[in-house]
């Protein structure tokens, strides 16, 4: 007799775009629950996740830390965190499901008796909300304390998953302040974690226009022929911020914008723009070219004359008077800790090389921006008359990542009238005008790859210890400078664009900084 056929549910076959990826039976624990990144950022991440149905009925958020609240104040916490903050519109009946799986723990990371308690809990989640025993760890603290948690979650038994069961952490940059320190950071969570349960959040990774990068680049045949030293000139990479420190000073002072920005955000878009096709789009494919491009840079020999630092002083930004970085509260009058920074790097390769690659990051600047402008060599003959070419300047392709998420190409064209006059025209493709979905919030798709086990977008140790040999040499070279006496970082003024000093390394190039 011959058997039934075997049916399948259509909506469940992989290649189906209209079931979306949906995060297993999970929750989450997570540390740091009272600082900034936990309000604005993780849980109106959770809520906007729940709202978009793509967590479990059961999920279930637990929080730790050092205050003495009930379940339903964190609740209060989170309620209010998410009301102020989602990017989605705030539904009762969300909420409400939502909030039945909040959970707090109270306690220091040094208290036994805390982790016996947070132990218990997990365990009584497993049960009345099915979360399986599959658990995410979110370390929303300074690097230092990393150690202290991880230690007391393996002696407490919450790293080891049972049967098919998970357990992951997830931890926030910096990863250390130099390479010797990631180093370090590295083994405690390796010693306790397997690496493939360890997912470091940069956040700009999971930004849509970032991930346009590999589109704009593989998905179309008119990109890739170009993208080499033959037709690019240079490249600029510019995170720009109208803002100064606020109030982290504490954390600010002596990270500066080079630890802060430049060594993951930075050197993460120059790795996606310079890396070669990957064999497909997974983790390990992908996580193997970006390795080649960072193994592949140079820094220039004269760090004195490629490298600019500065601090913003006192002036106005926004239509506001504001305070210079050295008048900030908590910050001593003698800092040398930069709040800018440029530098050139080259990248050794048969595509890339002679072409310098210039990335800048700063406070108190024109505006909030940030860009990647990939900008071409000028065309080796023009027929035109000298005077026709005046306002023609290099054609450039900018992929803007924040705000106004996009990209735009500039090139020459005609003047309407009876004169051949050639000038700059830009033609642009904006995310907002093209798509009716909204781009989700890097944080929405970084938790949710963290609950289904997607790490593409997730910098292993290997990438991070490779970003910080190329930074250390270039804030040893700071170091000595500050200690011989010989230079400190130079005052900018507010709302402008950085020192002179950066504008003067990269006209010794013979190239200028764009204007976002």
């Amino acid at each position: 007799m011959t058997p039934p056929p075997v049916r399948s549910n259509p909506l469940r076959d992989p290649r189906d775009r209209r079931l979306p990826r949906i995060a297993g039976p999970s929750g989450m624990v997570l540390f740091g629950v009272t600082g900034d990144l936990s309000r604005k950022k993780i849980m109106p991440a959770i809520y906007d996740l729940a709202n978009r149905g793509l967590l479990p009925p059961g999920f279930s958020l637990t929080g730790f830390a050092r205050r003495d609240w009930a379940d339903q104040d964190f609740a209060q916490i989170v309620h209010d965190s998410v009301k102020a903050h989602a990017r989605t519109e705030f539904r009762e009946e969300v909420w409400s499901q939502l909030a039945e799986g909040f959970r707090f723990v109270p306690g220091d990371f040094d208290d036994d008796q805390a982790f016996d308690r947070l132990r218990r809990t997990i365990e009584e989640l497993d049960e009345a909300r099915g979360t399986g025993g599959n658990h995410a760890f979110y370390l929303a603290i300074p690097p230092g304390l990393f150690g202290d948690v991880v230690g007391q979650l393996q002696e407490h038994g919450l790293t080891e998953p049972r049967g098919d069961s998970w357990r992951r952490v997830v931890v926030e940059k910096p990863f250390g302040h130099d390479l010797e320190s990631a180093r370090q950071l590295n083994a405690v969570l390796d010693s306790v974690f397997p690496s493939g349960s360890i997912f470091r959040i940069d956040h700009y990774l999971g930004k849509e226009t970032v991930q346009n990068i590999l589109a704009l680049r593989f998905a179309n045949a008119m990109f890739e022929p170009i993208w080499n030293s033959n037709y690019v000139d240079h490249v600029q990479i510019t995170m720009a911020e109208d803002i100064g420190i606020g109030g982290r000073a504490g954390y600010y002072d002596g990270i500066g914008a080079a630890r802060d920005v430049i060594q993951n955000h930075l050197l993460q878009l120059m790795a996606l723009v310079a890396m070669e096709e990957p064999t497909s789009f997974d983790a390990e494919s992908l996580r193997i070219e970006k390795q080649k491009v960072l193994s592949s840079v140079v820094l220039p020999r004269r760090l004195d004359l490629t490298t600019a630092r500065g601090q913003y002083a006192a002036g106005w930004a926004g239509g506001e008077e504001v305070k210079g970085f050295l008048e900030e509260d908590g910050i001593k009058r003698t800092s040398t800790t930069e709040t800018y920074a440029a530098v050139r790097l080259d990248v050794d390769t048969r595509r890339w090389a002679g072409v310098p690659f210039y990335l800048r990051t700063g406070k108190r600047l024109g505006r909030r921006v940030t860009e990647v402008a990939v900008v071409f060599k000028r065309a080796p003959h023009l027929p035109f008359a000298a005077s026709s070419t005046e306002e023609l300047t290099q054609n450039a392709l900018v992929i803007r990542v924040q705000p106004d998420e996009g990209v735009t190409m500039r090139f020459g064209s005609k003047v309407p009238g009876t004169q051949m006059e050639i000038r700059d025209v830009n033609m642009d493709f904006v995310y907002g005008g093209a798509f009716t979905e909204s781009s989700p919030e890097a944080y929405e798709r970084l938790i949710l790859d963290v609950l289904l086990g997607d790490p593409p977008l997730f910098p292993r140790h290997e990438e991070v210890e490779l970003s910080w040999k190329i930074l250390d040499p270039i804030l040893e070279h700071w170091a000595r400078q500050d200690a011989q006496g010989k230079s400190r970082p130079e005052p900018y003024e507010s709302g402008g664009w950085g020192p002179a000093s950066a504008d003067a390394m990269i006209a010794r190039d013979g190239r200028v900084w764009r204007r976002p």
